[in-house]
């Protein structure tokens, strides 16, 4: 099977805010913003971010999407060479099968000749998406201890940074 991957539009916003929604409550260590603060939205927030920021989706047949991320860019001066991507899911079925791979290389290419840098936090524990991550040439330049609090606990995010000014030498695996 091969992996599908498009940008999603305002037209897909009800995938959008499905996906964010389902990540959020599945993993709420891995994200900044919380299940039920997100349920209560509405759809205009899931669209305004479809037209600010570059979301893609995926999954393993055309138009069945198991997966997004999005990439955020900055027209300030100061900051307009970084981008930052964040909101990477997939669903179980999909692990370690390339969609993850496959959406994050779709957005490092659209940003190839835009920004010098593109950063991700991960948490400290999640050991396949470090992996991941650090396979597309991501290194670690940080980490923030305390970076979120759930139900009393802790996570520390590891703060990655890939380098678009220099040649990447990224493994396929």
């Amino acid at each position: 099977m091969e992996v599908y991957v498009r940008r999603l539009s305002e037209a897909d916003v009800e995938i959008f805010r499905t996906l964010r929604l389902e990540a959020l409550q599945n993993h709420p260590e891995a994200f900044g913003m919380g299940y039920d603060e997100a349920a209560q939205l509405p759809s205009s927030y899931f669209e305004e971010k479809l037209q600010t920021n570059l979301i893609v989706g995926g999954g393993l047949e055309t138009e069945d999407f198991t997966a997004i991320a999005g990439l955020a860019a900055s027209g300030q001066e100061k900051v307009k060479h970084k981008a930052i991507i964040w909101g990477v899911y997939a669903r179980p079925e999909v692990r370690g099968k390339g969609v993850t791979r496959s959406l994050l290389k779709v957005m490092i290419d659209a940003v190839q000749d835009k920004v010098e840098q593109i950063q991700i936090t991960v948490g400290s524990e999640n050991e396949p998406a470090k992996k991941l991550y650090q396979s597309l040439g991501f290194e670690q330049y940080g980490l923030e201890r305390r970076a979120l609090k759930i139900d009393g606990q802790y996570v520390d995010e590891i703060l990655m940074a890939l380098d678009l000014t220099k040649p990447q030498q990224a493994s396929e695996s």
